[in-house]
């Protein structure tokens, strides 16, 4: 029986071995690129056949693949107790815990990006925005750029004096900076014809409400002497005229319908004659009655002349701006820069531009009463604003508010530690609208904040006092900031780019950009910093190429300035 067994077990195997599953098995192993070789069970190099001959080399396609030994490794295709198998493991080892560590390390800033907040987080009034690390070149322009032109329109040919064509007076309308380009075109208009120019009145503003005349804020005599070699300018009106009451209500004596930014040959051709003919006449109205590149490249210079060389403020302005640029470069007990901030959103601003700010339902009705009593044809019925205010918005025409300005300013770099000038009027919204902004650059001051009551109070007597003070301390601030446009924001620029003060920066935020940028729910904070910084990089006050209709109070280059 033993017997029987063992016969019956061993025709088993033998079947086994010769079945066809295991030869298919045997000749695809064989085949197989991805199994390497070994000896042969009985230790032969070859192995040998059924008859003992030796086998003789297969084709090169059925050549087995030898694997690097770390690689082989790695796919248990080794012993895994050999000596390079454990060679192998170190290095594998060695590269994982490599790529584990630089993981590890990049693993915040890949998760701070991608969970980025949209801006700033925003808790009651309050602004939260991620911190962005203080840059270099906060501050100033590169050095190259802003050292390639300097000031040119101070040099004049003085020229003997001819018998004048006759008196010209006019009413310098609105508010300071207004004025303050009327007078200089007044100037203009005065050599254009060889007339005499009648010391400007500075007309009540309906919105500053002030009395202020041309000697409470200007410095007569300087203005007057450093004139004197391009046009006469007299004080008063000559004693032998005595119709001076109907100088401005006499239609005979005033030229109206000049129309705006009018070439020099109009003056010429229109206005001329009839002061020839009448020896005084009064201009009105007179705001922006005089073209830029319609005039003689001369007659621009002359305008920059007066600008930035005959306007000069009274000595106690300039003496007590002074003082408050100092105070703000040592508030911290040491010299630091500051930034000016004009902060254009007071109520009369928000009204006029008629755009859609953030708010309660109650100030949204109170603004709309407002503005339909203050402008009733612009406002209608109002059922056409709210489209309006969209459109306006998208086109950059809406005034920043106090939050958006601080968010703009916090993707540029600046910390929390920023000093801030704030050149502004009553903020409408008063402290809940400035919260933001205080929040995110709680060191924001004011010219009330920097003097005591005493200095302040001898300038609250003429409004357009306040506003001088606000004018020479944004001018001599290391950065410059404008949230909105108007003759305040464009003279300070073209003042900082004509007196070499480009090489610290002005900037003029791209507010339709930014509106659109404001409007994007998706958009990460990292995202919005970067863009933020390239649309910005063109913007910081350089002098730039004059073009057609260009504004000569921002833009000073081709007429007054020259190569340095």
């Amino acid at each position: 029986m033993a017997e029987l067994r063992h016969a019956t077990a061993a025709a088993a195997a033998t079947r086994a071995s010769s079945s066809p599953a295991k030869r298919d098995a045997e000749s695809s192993a064989s085949s197989s690129p991805f199994v390497a070789s070994s000896s042969s069970p009985r230790g032969g190099g070859g192995g040998d056949g059924k008859d003992g001959a030796p086998r003789s080399s297969a084709p090169l396609h059925h050549q087995k693949y030898h694997f690097p030994s770390p690689l082989r490794s790695l796919l248990a295709l080794e012993d895994p107790r050999s000596p390079t198998a454990s060679a192998s493991y170190r290095i594998l080892v060695a590269v994982v815990a490599c790529l584990f560590v630089a993981a590890l390390v990049s693993a915040p800033s890949v998760w701070s990006r991608i969970n980025a907040p949209y801006l700033c987080r925003k808790d009651g009034i309050r602004l939260h925005c991620p911190r962005v690390n203080e840059r270099e070149s906060l501050w100033e322009n590169p050095h190259a750029a802003a050292a390639s032109w300097k000031p040119c329109a101070e040099r004049r040919n003085l020229v003997p004096e001819n018998e004048t064509s006759g008196y010209i007076f006019i009413h310098a309308e609105g508010g300071l900076n207004q004025q303050r380009i009327a007078i200089c075109n007044a100037v203009a208009i005065a050599k254009i014809m060889n007339a005499t120019l009648i010391l400007p009145v500075l007309k009540q503003d309906q919105i500053w409400k002030d009395q202020t005349k041309f000697e409470d804020i200007f410095d007569v005599d300087y203005f007057i002497n450093y004139l004197k070699g391009d046009v006469r300018i007299v004080r008063d009106i000559p004693e032998w005229f005595t119709e001076k009451d109907e100088l401005f209500t006499s239609i005979k004596r005033t030229v109206k319908n000049i129309p705006k930014y009018a070439s020099a040959q109009f003056y010429i051709d229109n206005v001329l004659p009839r002061i020839k003919d009448k020896k005084i006449m009064s201009i009105k109205p007179f705001v922006d009655r005089l073209g830029y590149d319609n005039v003689p490249m001369e007659i621009n210079r002359l305008r920059c002349r007066v600008n930035y060389h005959a306007l000069k403020f009274l000595p106690e302005i300039e003496e007590m701006a002074e003082k408050l640029a100092t105070r703000m470069r040592n508030r911290t007990g040491n010299v630091n820069p500051y930034m000016a901030l004009h902060l254009r959103f007071e109520k009369g601003m928000v009204g006029l531009s008629f755009c859609d700010f953030a708010g309660t339902r109650e100030e949204k009705a109170m603004m709309a009463d407002y503005r339909q009593k203050q402008w009733p044809r612009r406002f209608k019925n109002g059922s056409h604003l709210w489209s309006l205010a969209l459109e306006k918005r998208k086109e950059g025409r809406c005034p920043l508010e106090p939050g958006e300005i601080g968010i703009i300013l916090r993707a540029m770099g600046y910390t929390k530690e920023t000093q801030i000038y704030v050149a502004s009027g009553q903020v409408y919204g008063g402290s809940n609208r400035m919260a933001p902004l205080r929040n995110m650059f709680p060191n924001l001051v004011t010219k009330e904040d920097l003097s005591s009551k005493e200095e302040i109070e001898h300038f609250k007597k003429h409004v357009t006092s306040l506003a001088a003070l606000d004018f020479l301390v944004c001018l001599k601030s290391d950065v410059f900031v404008m949230t909105h446009g108007g003759n305040f924001a464009k003279l300070i620029i073209g003042f900082r780019r004509y007196m070499g003060r480009h090489r610290l920066k002005s900037i003029k935020p791209d507010k339709g950009l930014m509106s659109k940028f404001f409007g994007d729910p998706y958009m990460p904070w990292a995202t919005f910093v970067e863009d933020v910084m390239i649309t910005h990089q063109t913007r910081t006050g350089l002098p730039e190429s004059t073009f057609p209709h260009y504004d000569l109070w921002e833009n000073p280059l081709t007429p007054c300035m020259c190569r340095a």
